[in-house]
């Protein structure tokens, strides 16, 4: 891996599009080569004997029985709506 200097971090910060001053120029080198510093730590870790997992705890999923139930009346349901046109909610546009 190269030595990760400001030049470095400038380039990736305008890649980002993130404006950065000088001092928090320094502050952020020195934040990452923190980190990667405990990632070169990490990486001397002997995971040979340990399974790949994705979740630390055991995660299931909880399935209910799909069954047909009584639905809220449409008026109901449209009491709280701000706006409505027939029998469906208005919303504004937010796909230009």
């Amino acid at each position: 891996m190269s030595e990760i200097n400001d030049k470095i971090i400038d380039y990736t910060a305008r890649l980002a599009r993130v404006q950065l001053e000088g001092a928090e120029l320094g502050e952020l080198s020195g934040q990452i080569k923190g980190i990667l510093d405990f990632i070169g730590k990490l990486e001397e870790a002997d995971t040979g004997n340990i399974e790949p997992t994705s979740h630390i705890l055991p995660v299931n999923n909880v399935f209910r029985a799909d069954e047909p139930a009584q639905s809220l009346p449409a008026e109901d349901a449209f009491s709280g709506a701000p706006k409505k046109r027939g029998r469906c909610f208005s919303v504004p546009k937010v796909i230009e």
